[in-house]
């Protein structure tokens, strides 16, 4: 039998002083976008293009890797607690998902209105900027297809975890219109992982009957077992947990529940936060006081340390170049009218007022690391170049820093009712009969 060494210590020393910078950074940031009226997130979002080549790494490259790691396997040392962290926030905000939303048809239709609309119009707006550029991978007529369709998935995405980070931390998850973002959000990546999956597939081996069959399926099955086997072996161990008074075990269960669900779907060749996504779901609505120790360690430890992590590999000082900067203003003009006008109009079509359709095109605009992990498998496939990659990361932290002020600004305009009360009580941990007494 090998035995496997032990971490270096030098690792171990590289590891623990990027993880403290990270964070330690993230918090500063976050506390001053708080003082300035916006949320956390916003901070820990600049987190990576402060720390990154874009500024200390350009500005001075000796401290900025005395402080994070410059080499591969540092860097995935750090990946690996952010996955850990975004796996987390996305199945804690699935507990949060209120089921009366999934139980009621005019919601759901809703939701799956609006994510079709606020999915189809950007992704054809972004096919079609991209058959107008240059392809950066080659002037064949499949790289230039393959370019123009990677382009328009990552300009219909949604950044699931950013979203749910942005309602908590406004204090919207409570919200109707925030619930119904989380459901057409989860609807709307569902899709683009499943295009991201053909696209990649086309890149590699060719888009082939065998490889779309095999896609769908894995997403079918996936659905049709966490609905039925799943459900039903989740609901027997929250339960179990829940006879401790303790909230360790209730915490304990969330976790692995979590990673097993991110797990099984990433082995099916699914994005992994739509596994945990679903477990969180599954998981439902536990005694919030259990899960409120995760709760915290999540949203104030791993989460920071995830979105901070987003902006370490994108170099801003590329957009010196005049070409690449009318490029970038272009994709951004694009990715932020198609998705929010396609939001909105899926918003209204369902019988939305005006602002709670703002509100929606706000919150759906977000794209964040989603899009990142999307900028990525393009650079990694050879269909992007780093310029592009950094215009697409470029469209992500923006979509993602406008996404807070508008939601405030038009959800502060729709009236708050009492299933909303009673949500956010659920939500706070009041007790129960206060939830139950909250009235419009």
């Amino acid at each position: 039998m090998t035995v496997i060494p032990p971490l270096d210590p030098d690792d171990l020393l590289v590891l623990l002083v990027g993880l403290a910078t990270l964070l330690l950074v993230a918090r500063i940031l976050g506390r001053l976008a708080t003082l300035v009226g916006l949320p956390s997130i916003v901070g820990e979002l600049l987190t990576g293009v402060l720390l990154g080549p874009s500024l200390l790494g350009h500005l001075f490259p000796q401290a900025a890797r005395l402080l994070i790691p410059s080499d591969a396997g540092g860097m995935h040392l750090i990946d690996a607690v952010g996955q850990l962290g975004v796996l987390l926030l996305v199945g804690i905000t699935g507990t949060h998902l209120d089921p009366s939303l999934l139980g009621d048809r005019r919601r759901r239709r809703a939701a799956v209105t609006v994510s079709l609309s606020g999915l189809v119009l950007p992704l054809l707006c972004g096919v079609g900027l991209g058959l107008a550029l240059s392809a950066p991978a080659g002037d064949g007529r499949t790289e230039r297809i393959l370019f123009a369709l990677f382009l328009g998935v990552a300009m219909g995405v949604t950044a699931l975890p950013v979203i749910a980070k942005t309602l908590a931390d406004m204090g919207l998850l409570h919200r109707t219109v925030g619930q119904l973002i989380l459901m057409a959000g989860t609807v709307d990546d569902a899709a683009c992982w499943f295009l991201l999956s053909l696209l990649a597939a086309a890149a590699t081996t060719g888009l082939t009957v065998g490889s779309m069959a095999v896609s769908v399926a894995a997403l079918a099955g996936f659905a049709v077992f966490a609905a039925t086997v799943g459900r039903i072996a989740v609901g027997a161990v929250m339960r179990r947990a829940a006879r401790s008074t303790d909230a360790g075990p209730t915490v304990a269960a969330t976790v692995v529940i979590v990673l097993i669900g991110a797990a099984l779907s990433h082995g099916l060749g699914l994005e992994a936060v739509v596994g945990a996504f679903v477990a969180g779901l599954l998981i439902g609505a536990p005694d919030p006081a259990k899960l409120a120790p995760l709760r915290t360690v999540v949203l104030t430890v791993l989460a920071p340390i995830f979105l901070a992590t987003a902006g370490l590999r994108i170099d801003l000082t590329a957009l010196a170049d005049p070409g690449l900067a009318w490029t970038a203003l272009a994709v951004v003009l694009v990715a932020v009218g198609g998705k929010f006008c396609g939001a909105y109009v899926g918003a209204r079509l369902s019988g939305m007022t005006t602002w709670e359709g703002l509100a929606v095109g706000a919150g759906m605009n977000s794209r964040g690391v989603v899009e990142v992990i999307v900028a990525l498998a393009g650079l990694r496939l050879g269909i992007f170049d780093v310029g592009m990659y950094t215009v697409i990361v470029l469209v992500a932290i923006l979509t993602s820093v406008m996404a807070p002020p508008m939601l405030r600004l038009t959800l502060g305009r729709v009236r708050v009712d009492g299933e909303e009360r009673r949500r956010r009580l659920r939500i706070e941990g009041a007790d129960p009969r206060q939830a139950a007494r909250a009235s419009p």
